[in-house]
């Protein structure tokens, strides 16, 4: 008997520290998986901070209620329905806390119904390669809008947003570009934004080309090219004018009988639009 009791003394030893072994292991192993993960998202948070564009606009809330709040109670109060809190929710739910390059049009979707209005027919004016003359035409005549003109790119016109899986949820150091990635943030919002800009018009619309780029005026990969010109509905616009600029001084790369204009012409032949074209409309 006592040798029995003996041999079932060292089997509990035995347990036991088996147990307390496999304990240590286990909490071991739970410590370093701990530190792997917080490695891993501090490695992430870090990736985030190295894109190669500006990061978001500094008090970018209160820059995108201020432009709200001036385009629809100063310069359209028509508009004075639109709820820019609302708005600005909108757009911070579509990016914030969100890995900057797995952004998607459904994170807009909620934005862009809240922000559209409709587009005057005879009124919209598309633009590529001439930014700056775009809008200080428009600026100086009130008979055109460009998107930057309509209350969603008014607000978002130069100014940028991205976010980060890590708190703040926000990166203001730097948002990738759209040769880093496809999905960021400003390329969909952009894209998103011209599709609705341009399903919206009707009547007469114009295009302002610059004809003083050397690859040509116009090109199929810009937004215009992409995305504007396969949205014009043929239902409701009755004619294309594009108006093909040159820079004062600067070469005369091409003219309304140019190879990337025929290029051009011929897709919106194809789709059925009535087309003009002017040389250094005034």
């Amino acid at each position: 008997m006592p040798f029995q009791q003996g041999s079932a003394r060292t089997r509990q030893r035995t347990v036991l520290l088996v147990g307390i072994v496999v304990l240590l292991a286990a909490l071991i192993l739970a410590v370093v998986l701990a530190s792997v993960l917080t490695h891993g998202k501090e490695e992430v948070s870090l990736k985030m901070l190295n894109w190669k564009d500006r990061g978001t606009t500094k008090n970018l809330q209160e820059v995108i209620l201020g432009r709200c709040y001036s385009y629809v109670m100063a310069r359209y109060p028509e508009l004075g329905d639109k709820d820019c809190l609302k708005i600005w929710e909108s757009l911070k739910q579509a990016f914030i806390y969100k890995n900057p390059c797995n952004i998607t049009p459904e994170d807009y979707q909620p934005l862009m119904e809240l922000a559209t209005h409709p587009i005057p027919c005879n009124k919209s004016l598309f633009w590529s390669k001439t930014n700056d003359l775009a809008h200080r035409y428009t600026k100086s005549n009130q008979d055109f809008l460009t998107l930057e003109d309509t209350l969603l790119g008014y607000m978002a016109d130069r100014v940028s947003w991205c976010g980060d899986p890590s708190d703040p949820g926000i990166n203001y150091e730097s948002c990738p570009k759209r040769s880093e990635c496809e999905s960021n943030p400003s390329s969909v919002f952009w894209k998103m934004a011209s599709k609705m800009f341009a399903e919206a018009a009707c009547g007469v619309v114009q295009v302002m080309l610059n004809g003083s780029i050397e690859a040509g005026a116009f090109k199929s990969s810009s937004i215009f090219g992409s995305i504007e010109i396969f949205n014009l509905n043929p239902d409701k616009v009755s004619a294309v004018h594009i108006w093909l600029m040159h820079d004062i001084g600067g070469p005369q790369s091409e003219s309304c009988s140019g190879h990337s204009i025929n290029r051009l012409k011929s897709i919106l032949e194809e789709r059925n639009f009535k087309i003009t074209c002017e040389d250094d409309y005034r």
